[in-house]
This record gives structure tokens, sequence and C-alpha cells, in this order.
């Protein structure tokens, strides 16, 4: 009888995620935020009266963004979820790397990838053939 039960909840629990954006990179890092901010706000509220005020206020944005999390995995618009997970990733890989620099042409807007620590050198836009000079 619970096995019944068991089975019929998870089928239903499967058709109303179907079709729901569901869980990504972004996902996760907002989920890992809330935690942090929760954590934030316990030892805030710990450390005296006026801490209490600033662990109230750590502990609703940690609210808020987990409430930003469920919208974005219960979406139905998937599209609009997978342009900003992939926004999400390329500034996350941006901040990541530590081989690279990037820098914007001042002439196209092209973002242009050159290595670190070569000094001044004369960058060469891949778009617009624009040479500007700057410190890598």
């Amino acid at each position: 009888m619970l096995r019944r039960f068991l089975q019929r909840l998870s089928g239903s629990l499967r058709r109303f995620l179907a079709g729901r954006y569901g869980a990504d990179h972004l996902n996760f890092f907002l989920l890992v935020l809330s935690v942090a901010l929760c954590l934030v706000s316990f030892v805030l509220s710990r450390l005296g009266p006026v801490c209490r005020l600033l662990g109230a206020l750590v502990n609703m944005s940690a609210y808020g963004v987990l409430i930003w999390y469920a919208v974005r995995f219960f979406s139905r618009d998937i599209e609009a979820r997978a342009r900003e997970n992939r926004r999400f990733t390329t500034l996350w890989s941006r901040l990541t790397d530590r081989q690279n620099r990037y820098f914007r042409c001042p002439n196209c807007k092209q973002t242009v990838r050159v290595p670190r620590g070569r000094g001044k050198i004369c960058i060469r836009c891949p778009k617009c053939s624009e040479k500007f000079i700057r410190k890598s």
C-alpha cells in the first residue's frame, strides 16, 4: 500500500515537473549563496543587539535569493533561463580565468581575450582590425 502511494506520488511529481526548467549552474550558485547568507545571518544574530538587525537583513536577502532559485527552477520559459545561465557561466569563467585578460574594442565593442603578464601590448581586434594598447 505504501509502495503504491509512493509510485502515484512519484508519477504526479514527474508530470508536474515536465516542461519545467530545472537546475543549472546559476541555480546551483544561487542555492550555495542562499546557504552562505543564512550562515552569515546566524553568526550575526549571535553577536549582539546591533548585529541582529544586520543579521535580519542578511536573512531576508537569503530568502530572496532562495525565492529567485525556486522561480528559475519551476519556470516554463526555458529559453530565457538558458540565456540567463549562459550569461552567468560566461561571467563566471571570466572571473575565474587566471591566465587571460579581457578587453573591449574601443571601436566595435567586441570582447578580446589576451594572455596575462605580457606587459604593454598592442591588441588588434579580430572583428574590425582596430589596434589599441593595453597592459595585460
